[in-house]
């Protein structure tokens, strides 16, 4: 018997010793686990934070499309914020600054307030972090590169458009985003040239602050003191959709243009119900700001200013158009 205990006990201290050669050897495949783990934040996907005007409206949901669809195909980790409404300069603001803690290796944002955001840009710049701007541009030399229409010229297209579906001397209106916003001050600008230079007769601009109730708002004071206003631009598709609403209650026979091309525009101008909009590309935007932030994460060269074009959206061609645009919004 006692040699029995004698193997058993020698058989468990083998066991023992193998179970404790096993477990040194479980744990040095640990670290090597973790080191795998880290090598993407090391040397792996670069990390593009996009900063956007709002998420709330149908425009910038296009944008953030195409910069998640650039994520995707690029193998980005990326994130896309904004606030809940274009109003919110402040907001904005401070989601760059927020962002900016978290050392992202390039930012693309279309900012509100260029002016204001600026000093958030040099902090960038300091922090070697490369800044590309989308659909909004800014007087600071250091960005990357502008990636957008160009706001005046689009202005100036849905002016010439309006102009054509009106006679001279007619009356019309113009409404305009917040104040400071350059994208829709300079949309607005084109707009006005256009329609001056085709003998049209100003007699409002309102600011409404792409907001659609607020558009509404400002369209039924228009008609309150003008009511034979005869043609409306705005600068972007939610107020002018707010402007139709005031238009139809009153029962007044108004032409509508508005900015953006966004799907329930386009829906609207398949129904007869707004003239046209000046369409921009916002899926582009997003896609080729992601994909040239890469490029200048990679020290490759990028264009200072890439031209996203216009495309004027009327009952001829709307039908192809939204069949697009609900394509990239599966």
């Amino acid at each position: 018997m006692k040699n029995v205990k004698k193997i058993f006990m020698a058989t468990s201290v083998v066991s023992m010793l193998m179970a404790s050669v096993v477990g040194c050897s479980s744990g040095s495949s640990q670290p090597t686990a973790s080191k795998e783990a880290e090598a993407p934040k090391e040397g792996g996907k670069p990390k593009v934070a996009v900063v956007l005007k709002t998420t709330s409206s149908q425009y910038w949901k296009f944008v953030e499309a195409g910069a998640k669809k650039a994520f995707q195909d690029l193998g980005v980790e990326g994130t896309v914020v904004g606030p809940a409404a274009e109003s919110q300069i402040m907001e904005q603001v401070n989601m760059m600054e927020d962002v900016l803690n978290q050392k992202p290796s390039a930012l693309v944002v279309a900012p509100t307030q260029p002016a204001t955001a600026i000093p958030v840009f040099e902090k960038y710049k300091q922090a070697g972090i490369p800044v590309l701007l989308v659909d909004t541009d800014a007087d600071w030399a250091d960005k990357t590169s502008f990636i957008g229409t160009d706001n005046a010229t689009a202005g100036k297209t849905g002016g010439e458009a309006l102009a054509k579906m009106l006679k001279k001397g007619d009356k019309v209106a113009l409404i305009a985003g917040a104040l400071g916003n350059p994208a829709t001050d300079q949309r607005i600008k084109g707009a006005k040239d256009a329609l001056t230079a085709a003998g049209m007769t100003i007699v409002a601009e309102q600011p409404a602050d792409s907001d659609k109730a607020k558009a509404m708002t400002v369209m039924e004071n228009m008609l309150q003191t003008t009511p034979d206003i005869k043609g409306v631009f705005s600068a972007n598709d939610d107020m002018a959709l707010g402007a139709l609403r005031a238009i139809e209650a009153k029962g007044s026979d108004v032409k509508v243009i508005g900015t953006d091309g966004t799907i329930e525009a386009v829906e609207s101008v398949i129904a007869g119900k707004l003239a046209g909009s000046v369409a921009q590309s916002p899926y582009d935007m997003g896609y080729k700001g992601v994909e040239n932030a890469i490029k200048a994460i990679k020290k490759e060269n990028v264009e200072k200013r890439i031209d996203s074009g216009v495309d004027m959206i009327t009952k001829e061609n709307a039908q192809k158009k939204l069949e697009f645009l609900k394509s990239i919004s599966k």
